[in-house]
């Protein structure tokens, strides 16, 4: 048991050697090969739902439970599988952008491709299993909810990701499907105005995937995968991932406008310094041809989505604490 590599999977990518592989116990291997460290993406989706569902006094912790299991062991499921599909179709090999970053278990000889599988039929068991307990709790929405989120899972890397459906389909999972399904399936209730309000935050996890895929734009175009920056061209994608930051916070301070947040969260508002004085002149900007003398090594080659990635967990965690403090204020009774 290596409690230091479960620590560092949990924050970064590790890059072991096959020394190094082979010394892990099988809790590290599974976290660095689903990548865990970008899961914390999908518990703040399920944090939002759980804290909408708060607020209006219908939480139930054994659902948010197993709503938070289900959408993490999917979102692993996915990485497990994304990993696989792009070594079988070849956009891996090599010294692909993937292989830079952090390491490929497949492509890097430290798993087959049967291995994968097995770790991603393990993990989409227990993501099948809560979902399935959950259309037994619920009922039939939520069995739909589950299929949905089955078909993002399975098809996401292909064919959606290479004809330009991939980004629209992690915005659709992080915001209605998650959020507005997860608050569904934790309340009973479907509500508009929830899932209006879970795309503030959809739309920086879109930002992410959107940074991934300038970064890499190149190499996905000569292998012929059109992701969205592929077919907007990479000054037009730079900006459009600007203007879904921006739209970030008009949308919540619509949702104060309109009453359906109180004043309270427009405590985002405080990400906006670093949102102009960093974020804004890096995408303006050409990315770098070399690693700046300053960057952090063991972040590049990542760039864009390694600044969209900053971006979402400081206005990720403003917005999950104005939720929080929502929710005391509404059990006080002062909203």
């Amino acid at each position: 048991m290596n409690v230091a590599m479960w620590g560092k999977a949990l924050r970064l990518t590790p890059r072991p050697s096959k020394e190094e592989w082979r010394a892990l116990d099988l809790v590290s291997r599974w976290l660095i090969a689903s990548r865990a460290a970008v899961l914390i993406i999908t518990l703040i989706s399920s944090g939002v739902a759980g804290l909408l569902a708060l607020k209006e006094g219908e939480f139930d912790p054994l659902l948010w439970s197993l709503v938070t299991l289900g959408l993490l062991m999917a979102h692993a499921t996915n990485n497990l599988l994304n990993d696989l599909t792009d070594h079988l179709k070849g956009a891996d090999t090599g010294d692909s952008f993937r292989t830079q970053y952090g390491v490929q278990p497949v492509e890097a000889g430290l798993m087959s491709a049967k291995e994968v599988l097995l770790y991603a039929a393990g993990t989409g068991l227990v993501a099948l299993a809560a979902g399935a307990y959950l259309v037994y709790l619920r009922g039939f929405p939520v069995l739909v909810l589950l299929a949905l989120g089955a078909f993002f899972v399975l098809f996401y890397t292909w064919p959606l990701k290479y004809v330009g459906l991939g980004e629209i389909a992690v915005l659709v999972v992080w915001g209605p499907l998650m959020i507005g399904g997860g608050y569904y399936t934790i309340t009973g209730e479907w509500n508009a105005d929830v899932v209006l309000a879970g795309l503030p935050y959809a739309l920086g996890t879109t930002a992410i995937i959107f940074g991934k895929h300038i970064d890499k734009l190149e190499a996905d175009r000569q292998k012929g995968i059109r992701t969205l920056p592929v077919l907007l061209g990479e000054r037009t994608a730079r900006h459009t991932v600007l203007g879904m930051m921006v739209l970030q916070y008009l949308l919540v301070a619509y949702l104060v406008l309109t009453g359906f947040f109180t004043p309270v969260m427009l405590v985002v508002l405080l990400s906006l310094y670093g949102f102009f004085k960093l974020i804004v002149p890096v995408y303006r900007a050409p990315r770098p041809a070399t690693m700046p003398k300053e960057y952090r090594a063991d972040v590049w080659p990542l760039w864009y989505v390694a600044f969209a990635f900053l971006h979402n967990r400081r206005f990720g965690v403003l917005f999950a604490l104005g939720l929080a403090v929502e929710v005391v204020l509404s059990a006080s009774g002062l909203v």
